[in-house]
């Protein structure tokens, strides 16, 4: 069994939301891999980054990919920073993965002050800026299509993730190698 979509992405850039829109149109389930670390941390992931760290964090994340791409057969969120993991990377092989991308300032507008994003804790705006330049070759890297969400609502966004996978457009993450970012 493996997820009928994967979704990555940066905060902001809509995942969980346009993921639940995605599924209800394609009549499956849905499952958000940050909603899956807080349910077996007992805990939100701004406590768990607060009272364990990061590193306790991304190994929680790293399980929960994981288990989600063996255990869901729907639409899939993956928490920003899941492809970060050399292992997360391998285990989307065959999935097949849209990258949901995000200018710097719809980003911004959508994530707010970060209360509940620790990774932006601080400068909200110039820690999302240094993520979006890092990140976004490796969202590229793992993704078999790309749909910028700049601009756009919700539902015009979901509309072109369905229409890519009514077309066959999305059918399997490209190659997992490291690559040359």
């Amino acid at each position: 069994m493996s997820p009928r979509l994967v979704l990555v992405g940066p905060p902001g850039a809509g995942k969980t939301t346009v993921g639940r829109i995605v599924a209800a149109e394609l009549a499956l389930g849905f499952r958000d891999t940050d909603e899956d670390v807080a349910a077996v941390a007992g805990t939100p992931i701004a406590d768990v980054f607060f009272e364990h760290g990061e590193a306790h964090f991304r190994v929680l994340e790293q399980a929960a990919v994981v288990r989600a791409l063996a255990e869901h057969d729907g639409v899939l969120a993956l928490g920003g920073g899941a492809v970060l993991d050399t292992r997360s990377r391998t285990a989307l092989a065959g999935c097949p993965v849209v990258f949901l991308d995000v200018g710097l300032v719809d980003a911004v507008r959508r994530v707010g002050l970060a209360r509940d994003r620790p990774v932006l804790l601080g400068n909200p705006r110039g820690q999302l800026k240094q993520l979006l330049d890092a990140r976004r070759p490796v969202y590229a890297a793992v993704a078999a299509a790309t749909v910028d969400t700049s601009d756009r609502t919700p539902e015009d966004i979901a509309a072109e993730v369905v229409r890519l996978v009514r077309d066959g457009q999305v059918t399997e993450a490209p190659d997992p190698r490291e690559p040359s970012w």
